[in-house]
Order: structure tokens, then sequence, then C-alpha cells
């Protein structure tokens, strides 16, 4: 069965594009989910507007991540942890410690887009990159000091 793509798929396909699958899961998965429509001329038509419309959408999503991206890239966040000898923490400062920080001085970042490997467990200086955008990640600095 042929579908076009109203959503970026993995492993299928990107948005508006045609692609041939098994009958059963265009069916029972990607139609009723509206992440595809059958290949007609007049969906084609619909489908290509949405995408104009997206892509619209999108570049003005980036340009706006990028200027926050250069806000965030010169900003450095202090947080205070106690921490014992060798300078390890009790505790670690996460993803969330440093959106809570960050929203301290007016810059709203979700936690989910901060990409911490794991949690930061030791004093100093520590470069953490931000995901703003699908194409835009920003690199912030985290200074984590001794709380006394």
């Amino acid at each position: 069965m042929e579908i076009i793509l109203r959503e970026d798929i993995d492993k299928l396909g990107a948005r508006g594009q045609v692609v041939k699958v098994a009958s059963g899961y265009a069916r029972n998965f990607l139609l009723p989910r509206r992440l595809a429509v059958t290949a007609t001329d007049s969906n084609r038509k619909i489908v290509e507007q949405e995408r104009q419309a997206h892509l619209r959408k999108d570049a003005k999503l980036q340009s706006e991540a990028q200027d926050l991206g250069k806000l965030l890239s010169a900003l450095t966040v202090t947080i205070l942890r106690k921490a014992g000898e060798n300078d390890q923490l009790f505790g670690s400062v996460t993803a969330n410690d440093i959106a809570d920080a960050l929203s301290a001085q007016n810059y709203t970042v979700d936690r989910r887009k901060i990409q911490l490997d794991e949690p930061i467990r030791s004093l100093g200086e520590h470069k953490v990159p931000v995901r703003l955008h699908k194409d835009v990640v920003a690199e912030i600095t985290v200074n984590v000091s001794r709380q006394e």
C-alpha cells in the first residue's frame, strides 16, 4: 500500500515522502494515528501544503533557538553544593538542577534538552551541551562551587 507520511518516522521516511508499506501496518498503525494518509492526488497536495507550513514554522523556531544559543553560550551558571575531601560532592548536580539555575536567571530551558550523560559529581567548571533545536546546540558553563 502506498502512503504519504505526515511526520518523520524512524526507519521509514521523512515528512511528505511517498513510501510503500504493508497494508496492515498502514491501516492499523499509521492511518489511525494520523502519521500518514493514503497516496491520492488530493492528499499529495494537502500534505505538500502541510510540509511547506511545517518548514516555515521550523525555520522560525531554528532562528529563535540560534538567538537563545548565543545568549546561553556566554552564560555561566553557578551551583552551590556540599563537598567532601578531594572535591567530591555529597550527591550530584543533575539536568534538573541546571534547569532550575537557568530559570533563576530568567532563561526557560526544558530539563530534557540539557544533555548530561551522567550527573556532575565533582567541583569545578563543566561544559554542558543544551540541544535547543535539532540543528542548534549551545554549550553552557556550569560552575559547581563548595557550599559553606
